[in-house]
């Protein structure tokens, strides 16, 4: 399907539904995954963050094509590129993570699904990818998720091919399911890690400078140069290598509580997190990446989904460590002690017109963050019946960082 209005006159068929003008952007192929080397493409993500928002299908085709002309990061999109492998069934393992040839990764997946169905296609291809969940700073699992979460077949095949592109391992070998056996709540697990932390604060602060500067074993630390530009990517990747026992510890509650509640505690332990420090971009990720990964799970046999979420908690304790700064103790418990109880009454006027302001800023921002971070925070509150917490998490906005000075280095194309 071609898109329905032209970037040029930016002249909308409007005798369309709202649904198939919102299907024809998340068909539109034209544009490569990532630009300016690593940014990850987000465009698909705004389109349905905004459509769950009940944005109309004339703001969201404007944001899809400003976004295709100029990005927050001030780059626009880049056109699809060639491939330099042709992906089958006798290199596709080779290929996780070198960061090339995704087009032909989207011919592949889609030959797959036309052939097996797409649940054969998650049930074989998630245990294979799930590992590098964290690649791309998450985004390859959102699109995927997210994918999943409208139905959007294009989208979908677009999610698996980037998490294979951008494929960078969890390492699961290293899960430990006894450290933090007795542990009941994510809250407990949180300010246990945190106390450890504390306690030989030195210790961790020497594992996060080598982390960050790389300085671990070469054989850990060797990853595909593009990543060494990014920065962000790059301290992800080397402290997910490195692994830490408070990385690599899964609580008791992730593998003994029923799954719908393993889902809620993680949402409950990143919401605390983002409360940590309102508005963070980093953290701001781990909820909207959550979202993805129990979308992912609701398609996998059931023997399958707890081991999402195992990979899940693993790869955000990294994330989190990567930075130096975990949550203090203090901040954690004063946060549970404020949040895990208070229940908003729907009804009340002052609560729908909050929402409504919240709302109505997130379908106005060029940043495409936020329409995501409402859009799962409202879901949030109403699946819990109305947990003020999750009201509060959408409040706080985020903001475009800005670039590391190592991006004035040439970036790699990734052909």
């Amino acid at each position: 399907m071609t898109s329905l209005i032209s970037p040029e006159t930016g002249t909308a068929n409007t005798c369309l539904s709202r649904k198939d003008r919102i299907d024809a952007l998340l068909a539109d192929a034209s544009h490569h995954i990532e630009f300016n080397g690593h940014l990850s493409n987000h465009n698909k993500h705004a389109v349905v963050a905004l459509a769950g928002l009940n944005a109309s299908a004339d703001r969201i085709e404007e944001y899809y094509y400003q976004y295709v002309k100029e990005t927050t990061y001030g780059f626009g999109l880049e056109p699809k590129r060639p491939s330099r492998y042709t992906v089958d069934d006798n290199n596709c393992l080779s290929l996780l993570g070198q960061r090339t040839s995704f087009s032909s990764w989207c011919l592949y997946f889609d030959e797959l699904i036309a052939q097996r169905g797409l649940d054969a296609v998650l049930e074989k291809w998630v245990p294979i990818l799930l590992p590098g969940w964290a690649g791309a700073f998450t985004h390859a699992t959102i699109h995927l998720g997210w994918g999943l979460d409208y139905g959007h077949p294009r989208m979908i095949t677009e999610g698996l091919a980037y998490m294979a592109f951008s494929w960078v391992s969890c390492h699961p070998e290293r899960q430990n399911l006894q450290l933090l056996a007795a542990h009941t709540s994510a809250i407990d697990s949180l300010t246990h890690i945190s106390t450890l932390l504390e306690q030989d604060s030195p210790g961790f602060q020497a594992w996060a400078q080598r982390v960050q500067n790389g300085e671990i074993d070469p054989e850990k630390a060797n990853c595909h140069p593009e990543l060494k530009r990014s920065g962000l990517q790059y301290r992800i990747a080397m402290s997910l290598a490195e692994g830490h026992l408070a990385m690599d510890a899964i609580p008791g509650w992730l593998l003994n509580d029923e799954l719908d509640a393993v889902w809620l505690q993680l949402y409950y332990a990143v919401a605390i997190i983002y409360l940590a420090r309102p508005g963070d971009f980093v953290n701001l990720h781990l909820i909207t990446s959550l979202h993805a990964m129990e979308e992912i799970a609701k398609r996998l046999p059931q023997a399958q989904q707890r081991s999402v979420a195992q990979s899940f908690w693993q790869g955000m304790i990294g994330i989190v460590l990567s930075s130096g700064d975990f949550p203090s103790t203090q901040t954690l418990t004063q946060l549970h002690q404020q949040w895990h109880q208070p229940i908003d009454a729907p009804q009340d006027d002052s609560i729908s017109q909050q929402w409504q302001v919240i709302i109505t800023a997130a379908l106005a921002d060029a940043e495409e963050h936020n329409p995501k971070l409402v859009y799962v925070a409202q879901k949030l509150w109403y699946r819990t019946h109305y947990l003020s917490l999750y009201r509060q998490v959408a409040s706080h906005f985020t903001t475009t960082p800005e670039l590391p000075e190592s991006f004035s280095q040439e970036a790699d194309t990734g052909i």
